[in-house]
């Protein structure tokens, strides 16, 4: 039995970063005629984007914009090189963000997650993902299409009906949350009805802890996770090696330091960033807003790409100090005038009924240095704060630059 989806997953590194890269010219080309890309790439000539040096030259596209973004160019911003009316679904997330699936065959990138995950041909499928505006559903419904798996579309709720088409219908995989999958297998015991023939779960939307994987496969139910986004579907997914998450072989991912472009060394927790290949709803250096960084070395399982630590929290650290926001891009600035400084750290708290911030820096130099420094913190944030410089490698490998520890109340 074949043990990966394609070639692709066990090529070499130099192999696949030339065919993603000999892509990438065209789907910028291409993403340059939507007005919205157009505006957002202005200046940029794709077939001078051939590397990932050229890549991260890119402005970044924040997911964060996009609600405002797509309020001032209905409906998706002018992100879209397909027209709504050629649209398969118009969907909607939380936001609202709104997206387009494309008539593609596999418009989110899943079936090499599920693939990983034991699916294969002529499995019958439990799909828990919301069927209700958003594109979770769809895209993992498009994946077992892909794969040949017959879906019962469950979405989410009606656990007794649920249990009862399990019962019947006997299912041998399931996708969606991994709390909604405990939530049918305690409703199963509790009515005495027989799930026993869901054997495998791809999960995603929430935290899986050991604890939870551990009780799921106590329960007869092998669970990996993958980690996925509306905008271009699977990021990165989880393989029966179980060490982080193998980066999706037909997307480009970055990990960049917070509030800027700049990709950082190895094994440093930065920004996820995206570029996927999606001719009808093309993303070209999306910032996620999610923390992740780095694995070395490549996964037992044989897939060769890159893989990552998995999500780490948020990158969007903004904060109000005295009534001004600070924000991330803000202390990569300081950064950039002061080369000779490691990580920085600027930690916000409350003496006296007054807001305080200081500036925790990474550094060999004394106080000329920490005074220039405060100097730059003022001129940059328009305010004032102290400069601490501290040993190299003594600030957390955490991806925060910003923290908050002002009490809540």
């Amino acid at each position: 039995m074949n043990v990966h989806y394609d070639e692709l997953e066990t090529c070499s590194e130099a192999e696949r970063e030339r065919l993603l890269f000999e892509q990438l010219p065209d789907i910028i080309e291409l993403a340059k005629s939507a007005p919205g890309w157009a505006k957002q790439l202005d200046g940029v000539d794709p077939k001078f984007v051939t590397s990932r040096a050229a890549l991260a030259e890119l402005p970044l596209l924040r997911k964060s914009d996009l609600p405002r973004l797509q309020a001032e160019m209905p409906p998706f911003g002018g992100f879209n090189v397909a027209p709504p009316a050629k649209a398969k679904r118009l969907l909607m997330s939380p936001g609202p963000i709104f997206e387009p699936e494309g008539h593609g065959r596999d418009f989110g990138n899943v079936p090499r997650a599920m693939f990983a995950a034991g699916f294969r041909e002529g499995q019958i499928v439990l799909n828990c993902f919301s069927y209700h505006l958003t594109p979770g559903a769809w895209m993992f419904e498009a994946a077992a299409e892909a794969l040949g798996c017959p879906v019962i579309p469950g979405g989410v709720g009606n656990t007794e009906q649920q249990v009862e088409a399990i019962a019947r219908l006997r299912p041998e995989g399931y996708t969606g949350t991994p709390d909604f999958l405990k939530i049918l297998l305690d409703t199963a015991k509790g009515s005495g009805k027989d799930v026993s023939s869901i054997k495998r779960g791809l999960v995603s939307g929430a935290a899986l802890p050991a604890s939870l994987r551990e009780e799921l496969s106590s329960r007869g139910v092998e669970v990996l996770q993958c980690y996925a986004i509306a905008e271009t579907g699977v990021i990165a997914y989880e393989t029966p090696a179980r060490e982080g998450l193998v980066v999706n072989e037909n997307i480009v991912v970055e990990i960049v330091r917070p509030g800027t472009g700049d990709p950082v060394p190895e094994g440093e927790v930065g920004e996820v960033v995206v570029t996927s290949f999606n001719p009808d709803y093309p993303m070209i250096r999306l910032a996620t807003g999610d923390l992740s960084a780095v694995l070395p070395g490549r996964s037992p399982c044989g897939r060769t790409n890159m893989r990552i630590k998995g999500w780490m929290g948020r990158a969007d650290q903004t904060t109000k100090v005295k009534g001004m926001f600070v924000r991330p891009e803000q202390i990569a600035e300081i950064a950039k005038s002061h080369p000779e400084l490691g990580r920085l750290r600027l930690v916000v708290a409350r003496e006296g009924e007054q807001d305080t911030m200081t500036l925790h820096a990474e550094a060999a130099g004394g106080e000329a240095l920490a005074e220039a420094v405060a100097v730059t913190l003022q001129s940059v944030t328009k305010l004032k704060g102290a400069v601490k410089l501290v040993a190299s490698d003594s600030l957390p490998n955490d991806g925060k630059v910003i923290a908050d520890l002002r009490p809540v109340s």
